[in-house]
C-alpha cells in the first residue's frame, strides 16, 4: 500500500485491524495464531500485551514492529500501513540480543553509527545513555562480563539511543531473578517518565502488567484475540502501591481473566 494514509482515531499512534496470522507448525500444519485483532494505542502510552502461553502475544508485537507480516488486516503508525520495520520502532528482547563481540560502548552505537550520526555526536549522545541506564563504569565491558540486568540495561539503552517514538518490549526482564526484575522495572518506568515513548509490553507476569501499564489488553487462548481491556488506575508515584487493596484486586481480577481465557480450546486450520 505504499504511502497510503489511514484514518485512525485522534489521540491513536498504532492502529491494529482486523488482524489474521497463521504459521506452519514443525507437523507441517497450518496454526490459526491471531483472528480478528483490533487494539487502538494511543501515544505515550504504556501498554501490557497479557494472555495464554501461546496466545500471539510476541507475533502481534513482531507484526506492529513490522518483522512479520499479516495474512489479513492492518496495522498503522500514525496513519501509514506497517509493512516493515522502521526506526520509528525500537525493539528490546527478553535475550537481550547484544553484539557479544562488541563493548557496552560499542553496541550503543552501532545504531548511530548506522544512521550516519557523526562520530563526536554519537560518541557524547551514546555516554548519556550509558550513564542514564547506570552502565557508567562498564563502557569497555563485554556483554559476557555483565550481570543479566546489566546487559537488559545494554539492550534498553542501545535501543532508545536511536530515539523510537515507540518502544516495543518481548518479555523483557522475564530471564531475570526476582530482585533484579523489579529493579529494571522501575529503571524502565524511570526512563520513560524522562524520555515519554508509546511502550507495547509483552508479559506472562500479571503483578508486572499492574506494575507498569497504564492498560492491559488481555488476549484469548489461541487463536489470539483481544479479550479485555482493563484500565490500570494507580499513581505510580506512590511507592507503596503494590501493597494496596486496589493493587491486589486488579491483580486478582487480570488472573482471573487469563485462566478463564487459558480454558478455551485452541483452533487449528486444516
Amino acid at each position: 500500500m505504499g504511502n497510503l494514509t489511514l484514518v485512525q482515531p485522534s489521540g491513536v499512534q498504532i492502529a491494529v485491524r482486523n488482524l489474521d496470522f497463521d504459521y506452519v507448525s514443525n507437523a507441517g500444519r497450518e496454526v490459526a495464531a491471531l483472528r480478528d485483532v483490533n487494539l487502538d494505542i494511543r501515544r505515550h502510552e504504556f501498554i501490557s500485551l497479557l494472555g495464554p502461553s501461546g496466545c500471539g502475544k510476541s507475533t502481534l508485537l513482531y507484526i506492529i514492529g513490522g518483522f512479520l507480516q499479516s495474512r489479513a488486516g492492518a496495522v498503522s503508525v500514525e496513519g501509514v500501513p506497517v509493512t516493515k520495520p522502521g526506526p520509528d520502532r525500537g525493539i528490546v528482547f527478553q535475550s537481550f540480543a547484544l553484539f557479544p563481540w562488541k563493548s557496552v560502548r560499542k553496541n550503543i552505537l552501532y545504531g548511530l553509527e548506522r544512521q550516519g550520526m557523526k562520530k563526536d555526536a554519537a560518541a557524547e549522545r551514546a555516554d548519556s545513555f550509558i550513564k542514564m541506564v547506570g552502565l557508567s563504569g562498564f563502557e569497555d565491558a563485554y556483554p559476557s562480563q555483565l550481570s543479566g540486568g546489566m546487559r537488559q540495561r545494554a539492550a534498553i539503552a542501545r535501543t532508545l539511543v536511536c530515539d523510537p517514538d515507540i518502544l516495543l518490549m518481548d518479555e523483557p526482564f522475564g530471564a531475570l531473578d526476582a530482585q533484579t526484575r523489579h529493579e529494571m522495572q522501575e529503571e524502565l518506568l524511570t526512563i520513560w517518565r524522562a524520555r515519554p515513548k508509546t511502550v507495547v509490553f509483552v508479559t506472562h507476569d500479571v503483578h508486572e502488567a499492574v506494575y507498569l501499564s497504564d492498560r492491559v489488553a488481555v488476549m484469548s487462548a489461541r487463536p489470539g484475540r483481544i479479550s479485555t481491556i482493563v484500565d490500570i488506575n494507580l499513581d505510580r508515584a506512590d511507592m507503596s502501591r503494590t501493597r494496596s487493596a486496589k493493587f491486589a484486586q486488579y491483580v486478582d481480577d487480570l488472573w482471573a481473566l487469563v485462566r478463564s481465557q487459558a480454558k478455551r480450546p485452541e483452533s487449528v486450520v486444516v
